[in-house]
């Protein structure tokens, strides 16, 4: 019989900060390695050191590249691991992008704030640097999805498509005979970039996201919502900006603006993409075209279409040009990144329309335009919101509920527990309760910092 511990270390109880440690016999294995997002209280877990051994850690297994599943990866280098950052190509080159990015935010954050004395703590230091990022991204491994990798004698895994983001996968992880399944972020059933995901056939214990398991996506006309907010731009002279995650979000965005302006439902208003992050998220579309769907003269054509903006000098351009325009900016939850500058100039004006796109998170300041504040703090300071706030939440990358119903089909036999993660407690309360009445499975909804022990 061999025991395995499992902590669970983030992305409990709450969306954002996957971490999943197992202790085994033969090896330590951590499954993701995210920053917590949103509440203050999450975020404030970021900076402190993890509950565990780190040092004992013998590799990290990545599902995908996003910050909530990669962002504490250089505080743990930082902490004493020195062991195999393992993921499918795309992801490893999404999250090098998505390091470098966090890291330089970071560092100009802690440079702003000590200038503008604003923080609390002084000096303001960054939570990690670009020399702390670049070296963990000298840690990483790649692996082929759908192919077993031994990590020790008992111990094997593969990575699985799974829609998502470019790169993005569950994984089925063996120990000892028994398949522990991580659904990692389970994608939709008809990306207009994307595959539709695979899907498990078995599943001892599986580990599966609930971020929709209380809802069904709208059918929303997008196409329809997207000229209609663009028309009213030009009518008023203002500016539409949409707040974009730059994987994927940005790459479905303008692949459905771009196609609209193909078919004549929008006119040639110019739309500027300025997210630096997500200019080199379009560079791993083209060095990966079998992850997604479009061809290479596709996707050329379509960036040809926009104005990409990669000075922080043509922000500003943007912003003083009198013309009616649609940014599409990062970040998706407004939560840092260039659309704060757009949103601290602009989002105080009548004309102005903010479009979200996707979940946006408790404590993030989508979260709050979407709840309709008068007023949103950037920078340190109090801006008045004026602007027009729409949703559009059909263009979420996460499956809903009857996607996830859908995805766990597949499964031949009955798991012997499936833990609920990555979502809020009203979600996993009301998924637990539909998956049990609707399969039977035992299921369980792990707490933050739980540590379950299994005999197998």
């Amino acid at each position: 019989m061999n025991k395995i511990k499992i902590h669970f270390l983030g992305a409990a109880g709450t969306v954002t900060g996957s971490k999943f440690y197992l202790e085994t016999p033969e090896q330590n294995i951590l499954v993701d390695c995210g920053m917590f997002q949103g509440l203050k209280e999450l975020r404030e877990i970021n900076w402190q050191p993890l509950p565990i051994d780190v040092s004992k850690v013998d590799c990290v297994l990545l599902t995908h590249g996003h910050l909530d599943h990669t962002g504490y990866l250089p505080r743990l280098v930082k902490e004493g691991f020195h062991g195999e950052i393992i993921g499918t190509s795309p992801t490893l080159a999404i999250t090098a992008i998505i390091l470098r990015d966090s890291a330089k935010i970071h560092m100009e954050e802690a440079e702003r704030a000590n200038e503008e004395a604003y923080s609390k703590h002084r000096p303001a230091i960054p939570y990690y640097t670009l020399e702390e990022a670049e070296k963990t991204l000298g840690m990483f491994k790649h692996a082929e999805k759908d192919e077993w990798l031994f990590l020790s004698e008992n111990i094997r895994f593969r990575f699985r498509y799974n829609g998502h983001i470019i790169g993005a996968t569950f994984i089925e992880l063996e120990l000892f005979g028994k398949l522990f399944v991580f659904s990692g972020d389970v994608g939709r059933r008809e990306d207009p970039l994307l595959y539709s995901p695979d899907r498990p056939e078995w599943a001892d214990y599986l580990f599966l996201e609930s971020t929709y398991g209380n809802k069904l996506h709208p059918e929303e006309k997008v196409g329809d919502i997207l000229s209609s907010l663009i028309a009213k731009t030009i009518n008023e002279g203002g500016n539409l900006i949409i707040p974009s995650f730059a994987v994927e979000r940005l790459q479905t965005l303008m692949y459905l603006l771009w196609t609209l302006y193909k078919e004549n439902k929008i006119p040639n208003i110019p739309i500027f993409i300025d997210s630096p992050m997500g200019n080199n998220v379009l560079s791993v579309f083209e060095a990966y075209p079998q992850w997604h769907k479009l061809s290479l003269k596709e996707y050329r054509a379509m960036c040809d279409h926009f104005n990409i903006i990669t000075s922080y000098g043509d922000t500003w351009k943007t912003i003083d040009n009198p013309r009616p325009k649609v940014v599409i900016a990062g970040s998706g939850m407004v939560t840092g990144g260039r659309v704060l500058t757009y949103l601290k100039q602009l989002v105080d004006r009548d004309a102005t329309t903010v479009l979200l796109v996707g979940y946006q998170a408790e404590g993030t300041r989508g979260r709050q335009l979407l709840e309709g504040a008068h007023e949103i703090k950037l920078f340190g300071k109090y801006i008045p919101v004026k602007a027009e706030i729409h949703h559009l939440e059909s263009l979420s990358a996460h499956a809903d509920q009857g996607e996830l119903l859908h995805w766990l089909k597949e499964v031949k036999n009955i798991p012997e527990n499936t833990f609920l993660i990555h979502g809020e407690p009203s979600a996993l309360d009301a998924f637990r309760v539909k998956i049990k009445d609707s399969l039977g499975w035992k299921v369980q909804v792990p707490h933050l910092q739980e540590v379950l022990e299994l005999t197998i």
